[in-house]
C-alpha cells in the first residue's frame, strides 16, 4: 500500500475571531526531525499564546495541544493528516490569542482549518522507501563512483577520507541491490555497509 508525504513546507496565515492562526506543514524523516523544527518554531514566535502541533512519521507519531483544551488541536491536526494518508510530515499551528473565546468547537475547527489550508499550498507526493550506505573505495576509484551517484541522482550525504574513501548516500530502497551490483563493478573491493 502506498504511502504519501507532502513535497515541500507550506505556511499561511488565518484571522479567525481576532486570532491569528499560522498553519505549517513540513516533511521530517522522523521524532527527532520534529522535535527540532518545533523548537524553532517556539523560538521564532516567542509571544505566541500556542504552538500546537502533530506528526505522522511511522512508529513515531505523536501530538500536542500545548496548553489548549485537551482534544482541540493536536488530535484534530493529527486526524487530518490520517485521512490525507500522509506520513513523514509534521503540522504545526502557531497562534496568537486575539482575545476572543473560541470554545472547543470553535477551536476544533481553527486548527483543523489552519492546517487544510496549509496543506492545500503544497502537493502529496508518493513516499519512496529510502535506504542508506556507506560506501568505501579505493581512492582512484572514488571520482569514477562520484560520477555515477550524479548520474544517478542519489543524495550524497557525506564523505570521509581515511585509508579509504568513504561515501554516505541516499538511496530509494527498491535500488539497492541494484546499486550496489553497480559499484563493485566499478571497483571491485568497495566496502558496502548499510546504515539505514
Amino acid at each position: 500500500m502506498a504511502t504519501f508525504t507532502i513535497a515541500r513546507r507550506a505556511e499561511i496565515e488565518l484571522e479567525i475571531r481576532k486570532s491569528r492562526f499560522i498553519g505549517i506543514v513540513t516533511p521530517v524523516p522522523g521524532r527527532e526531525a520534529a522535535m527540532q523544527e518545533i523548537a524553532r518554531m517556539r523560538d521564532a514566535h516567542r509571544s505566541a499564546t500556542h504552538v500546537c502541533w502533530a506528526l505522522m512519521a511511522g512508529g513515531q507519531s505523536g501530538m500536542s495541544d500545548d496548553g489548549e483544551p485537551s482534544g482541540t488541536a493536536g488530535r484534530p491536526m493529527l486526524e487530518v493528516l490520517r485521512h490525507h494518508e500522509l506520513d513523514g510530515v509534521l503540522a504545526m499551528v502557531v497562534r496568537y490569542y486575539g482575545g476572543v473565546k473560541l470554545g472547543a468547537g470553535g477551536l476544533v475547527r481553527a486548527y483543523t482549518e489552519a492546517l487544510a489550508t496549509a496543506l492545500k499550498s503544497t502537493e502529496r507526493t508518493e513516499r519512496v522507501a529510502q535506504a542508506e550506505i556507506e560506501i568505501g573505495v579505493v581512492y582512484s576509484a572514488e571520482p569514477q563512483l562520484r560520477h555515477w551517484l550524479a548520474q544517478q541522482k542519489y543524495e550524497l550525504l557525506d564523505s570521509r577520507h581515511d585509508t579509504l574513501a568513504h561515501l554516505h548516500l541516499r538511496l530509494p530502497e527498491a535500488a539497492l541491490s541494484q546499486a550496489e551490483e553497480a559499484i563493485r563493478r566499478l571497483s571491485s573491493n568497495a566496502e558496502i555497509k548499510r546504515i539505514i
